[in-house]
């Protein structure tokens, strides 16, 4: 697997070209992954700095960093702004290592290193996940069988990955033609029925080459426009912490009402984070049907076939978005007992998209 794996991310997603500088940032977990990987990276005749982080960093970073939680430091800087390509992959030895932290210090200190992961999104860049035991755990499966799950949802299972990429990034053509008709996107679910305004904003294809997995395509509501209430009914990782049951009441595109079941001190104080926090920046819509079941990775999940995620926070500027925040945190929502309208019109309902051609 990590072989194919490592290859998908340097022609595919990465598109590495000779001369190139590649800042690969993850933890030691991933070490199976980035030998084969610094190595092909090479025979591109790329440059990979590999930046490996022991498990729990974050955290020390976290309760002893001090000054450093809110000041860049120039190295940083230089790195980032030397670097050409960036490479993350998430790969926890155990993604609740953060859970009993105070999320304070954490959401100051994305509000102030906020400049630093902007530079960041200017340039090239994809985020990926190896299969860690931790995750596998989280998911509640046995580690090869995540493993397998894992290499289903990249296409690594396919004779040609890249040519599956590109065969659902035609299928994702196809549904961003019909979406950018539309006005309105009203998402009805049980405990949900949230109305939305995509008038004019561009929808973006996300075909493997940011986020791998992918399978999506998303957006950024108009800022004032959600109206309604929403119940995520998938739980999700995030912080460092267990987050699940959050139901979200919007009035003119503001959250004015909101709770968690799990995690609901993490909810409160992310939706403090700026004033951008408490409107969303993006609406996603997942088509990777290679993805069957809730892991709790939002990654994964919100990729998920029959699934739409929405987002805290920041908007991607190539939306047209607006919305300015420290905070992007995708909520996921399965569609499995819902309906997804666009104008009124059905477009996702009884468990698949209508008037659309068949999935590859």
């Amino acid at each position: 697997m990590e072989a194919r794996f490592a290859q998908l991310l340097a022609d595919y997603c990465l598109e590495v070209l000779p001369g190139e500088t590649v800042l690969v940032e993850a933890e030691t977990p991933a070490l199976p992954l980035l030998r084969p990987l610094k190595r092909v990276l090479l025979e591109r005749g790329a440059y990979p700095l590999l930046r490996l982080a022991y498990p729990g960093e974050a955290q020390d970073f976290l309760r002893h960093g001090g000054r450093w939680l809110e000041e860049i430091p120039e190295v940083e800087w230089a790195l980032y702004e030397r670097a050409d390509k960036f490479l993350r992959i998430l790969s926890a030895e155990n993604p609740l290592e953060g859970a009993s932290l105070d999320p304070e210090p954490s959401l100051r200190h994305q509000r102030a290193w906020r400049p630093l992961f902007e530079l960041r999104l200017r340039k090239r860049w994809t985020l990926t996940l190896y299969p860690t035991v931790g995750y596998a755990v989280g998911a509640g499966m046995g580690t090869e069988e995540f493993r397998a799950y894992v290499a289903q949802a990249l296409f690594l299972d396919r004779e040609d990955p890249v040519a599956a990429w590109r065969a659902l990034a035609r299928f994702q053509e196809a549904l961003i033609a019909r979406l950018s008709r539309a006005r309105e996107l009203r998402i009805l679910a049980p405990g949900t029925d949230l109305r939305l305004s995509v008038a004019g904003r561009t929808w973006i294809n996300s075909d493997g080459r940011r986020n791998m997995p992918s399978g999506e395509v998303f957006t950024g509501p108009l800022e004032e426009s959600a109206q309604g209430e929403v119940r995520f009914n998938l739980p999700a990782f995030v912080g460092g912490r267990r987050v699940e049951g959050v139901y979200l009441r919007f009035q003119e595109g503001k959250v004015v009402e909101a709770r968690a079941e799990v995690g609901e001190a993490y909810l409160r104080q992310a939706l403090e984070t700026d004033e951008g926090a408490r409107r969303l920046g993006e609406v996603g819509i997942g088509t990777n049907f290679g993805l069957t079941r809730p892991t709790g990775l939002i990654l994964l999940d919100e990729k998920m076939g029959g699934t739409v995620h929405l987002a805290l926070g920041r908007s991607y500027p190539e939306t047209g978005g607006k919305n300015q925040s420290a905070l992007h945190w995708d909520l996921v929502l399965s569609l499995k007992e819902g309906r997804l309208l666009l104008d009124g019109e059905p477009l996702w309902q009884g468990g698949r998209f209508l008037g659309l051609p068949e999935l590859p």
